[in-house]
């Protein structure tokens, strides 16, 4: 008895797959060949009785550089003048490291600095509170 049993592999909505198999099926999918952003694996299978499954898989390409943007969010609504800082680096495999440019530079978040105000301030009052000059001897 004849195998007919086939596998056919989709990218997105393409009428002519980009490869048919015989199961069981392993590949590499080279997403270098394929543009940045949201695709599709389509998977049609065809049984040895004639009947199709289908199965369909979305995934994200991003071979391109990590882009990042401080100053200016999604659906956000700025007036006047707005400081915008862009950052793009990528994963590049080279012999050498490029520091300048290698990561974002951010601000010291809020919460950090609520915490050393804090603790400032608790040690002024522990040093106001409790300082008694009796207390400190000199070794001269």
């Amino acid at each position: 008895m004849e195998d007919k049993r086939i596998v056919k592999v989709y990218l997105d909505d393409e009428k002519e797959p980009f490869g048919s198999f015989k199961p069981p099926v392993k590949f590499d999918l080279d997403t270098t060949k394929i543009t940045d952003g949201k695709h599709k694996l389509k998977i049609v299978a065809k049984s040895s009785s004639g009947v199709e499954g289908i199965k369909e898989i979305p995934f994200e390409v991003k071979n391109g550089p990590e882009i990042s943007v401080i100053g200016l969010r999604k659906d956000e609504i700025v007036d006047s003048t707005t400081s915008i800082t862009i950052n793009a680096y990528g994963s590049e495999t080279n012999d050498e490291f490029v520091i300048k440019g290698s990561e974002t530079p951010k601000a010291i978040p809020a919460w950090v600095w609520a915490i050393l105000i804090a603790f400032i301030g608790f040690a002024l009052f522990y040093l106001i509170m409790y300082w008694d000059s009796d207390l400190y001897n000199s070794f001269f």
